[in-house]
């Protein structure tokens, strides 16, 4: 009631507002576990749990013969990084602080903050998880060889950032429909271990299949990591514009959603969530 509040610059206020951001990234890295390091070993054990199911499933079917020629287990990280990135990145985004959350009667701290850290957090946690795997595969199994590495980190990128802009619409649902936003989540990631197209290769399905995919963002992220990370795969179906497009317009959606949600919330609706 007291305080004197202190004009600040635009400069000052980025950094300001850049230094809240790093303490709510750390924060949000170890919400998941008390101990930062344990947190990034679970999700590691989900990556390789992951890869055991799915390479035991391909050599039970017998379908390791219709993946890429090069190395099997590669071929499998490919379609797990992304589907990994994008889901996680997703739940993140949709489970930070909403307007209703009691942090947001600090000064510093506002929804923006919260989101762009959770996403961070999350961005933080699976670069380092995959760099960890794909360390150890190259140092006790054999050589990691990438065709187009940058290219193919970027393909993760927008993974992480198609996810944060589907989360996003989200976190702006979640005030109005709290259950079905839940739902919606668990049905898009459900329908994701499929519809991302991380069993199978796309340039090897009939058009009729294609055309069922084709949808998906996380299908030409997927099939395009795979022409990166594959000197002789070159995707013809897919393309990384599509996704990056409906990432951005998901993005505004999102953001337009969340201010609208913001302005009319009320802090009764926590109780519903």
């Amino acid at each position: 009631m007291f305080e004197a509040k202190k004009k600040q610059s635009k400069l000052s206020a980025a950094f300001s507002m850049f230094e809240v951001i790093f303490h709510m990234t750390a924060h949000s890295i170890r919400s998941t576990h008390t101990n930062a390091l344990a947190a990034i070993v679970i999700n590691m054990l989900q990556i390789v749990i992951m890869l055991a199911v799915f390479y035991l499933m391909f050599t039970v079917i017998g379908l390791r013969g219709s993946a890429l020629r090069g190395d099997f287990l590669l071929y499998l990280m490919s379609g797990i990084f992304v589907f990994i990135t994008n889901v996680k990145a997703m739940s993140a985004v949709a489970k930070s602080s909403g307007p209703t959350h009691p942090m947001m009667q600090h000064a510093p701290m506002n929804t923006f903050v919260a989101m762009v850290s959770s996403a961070l957090g999350s961005l933080y946690i699976q670069i380092l998880t995959i760099s960890v795997v794909l360390a150890v595969y190259h140092i006790g199994f054999t050589p990691v060889t990438i065709y187009q590495p940058t290219q193919a980190f970027l393909m993760i990128l927008l993974a992480w950032f198609n996810g944060v802009s589907i989360g996003l619409v989200f976190l702006a649902l979640k005030p109005w429909l709290p259950q079905f936003t839940g739902i919606a989540q668990t049905i898009y990631t459900r329908a994701n271990m499929i519809a991302s197209g991380k069993m199978f290769v796309a340039n090897s399905l009939p058009f009729y299949v294609i055309a069922m995919f084709a949808w998906n963002p996380l299908f030409h992220i997927v099939d395009q990591t795979r022409g990166f990370t594959f000197v002789n795969y070159n995707p013809h179906y897919t393309n990384w514009m599509y996704p990056l497009i409906f990432s951005v317009v998901f993005m505004l959606v999102g953001f337009m959603g969340e201010n609208y949600s913001r302005k009319h919330v009320s802090a009764s609706w926590a109780a519903r969530q």
